[in-house]
């Protein structure tokens, strides 16, 4: 008697169900790609986004430092201690070299080609050294560069806080020698507001003018 033997064919795949099953990991593939480079791309972003704030805030910190400092009146006689318009910010403060007389400085902020700097000048005790030193300032012909604080920044604007309301700065082109602005002492806060480019609200910071 012969014992009847089943034979089992081996079976693999055909070349249509490899097609789909590469197909179906090409999918899989973009789709993950996509959304890999969706989060690099946010992840960039937010790094650009946190690296302007984190600039603009130090560079507020230091107006607020140099504006306490602002020189009082009196130091002044018949000066300016102050101007601003759209595009720079120009005053006169009071520094304290360590182991010395307090000393005038001209310290000016302004916006060109995007770049919020600073600059300051030489510290003085002579009221026609500083005089000097403000022409330079408003005249923006300082050969020493100022300090670059910010760039991308698309607009400045300043008001000035006086008798309890907010107005626009006066004409900055006034020279020290000049009569006070009227007013002027009275002013008593600054609100400083910067539009960065491609941001849709400007930042703003509002300062308070002399010792705190």
């Amino acid at each position: 008697m012969k014992r009847a033997t089943s034979k089992q064919t081996a079976r693999g795949f055909t070349l249509v169900e490899l097609l789909v099953a590469i197909t179906v990991l090409a999918i899989v593939a973009v789709l993950g790609w996509r959304g890999l480079d969706s989060i690099i791309r946010s992840r960039a972003a937010l790094t650009e986004q946190m690296d302007h704030s984190r600039g603009i805030q130090l560079a507020f910190a230091q107006m607020q430092s140099d504006l306490e400092q602002l020189a009082d009146r009196d130091l002044l006689p018949g000066r300016q201690q102050l101007v601003a318009d759209n595009a720079r910010l120009i005053f006169v403060r009071t520094v304290f070299p360590e182991n010395g007389p307090s000393q005038l400085q001209v310290v000016s902020y302004r916006v060109r080609e995007g770049v919020l700097s600073r600059r300051e000048s030489v510290n003085t005790r002579d009221l026609t050294q500083l005089d000097s030193l403000w022409q330079v300032a408003l005249g923006d012909t300082d050969p020493v560069p100022g300090v670059a604080l910010q760039s991308g920044v698309a607009d400045m604007a300043i008001r000035l806080w006086e008798n309890g309301a907010w107005r626009a700065p006066d004409n900055a082109a006034a020279a020290p020698q000049q009569s006070p602005v009227p007013g002027v002492s009275g002013i008593k806060g600054l609100e400083m507001s910067l539009q960065l480019l491609g941001q849709p609200n400007p930042l703003v910071k509002i300062l308070l003018l002399g010792a705190v």
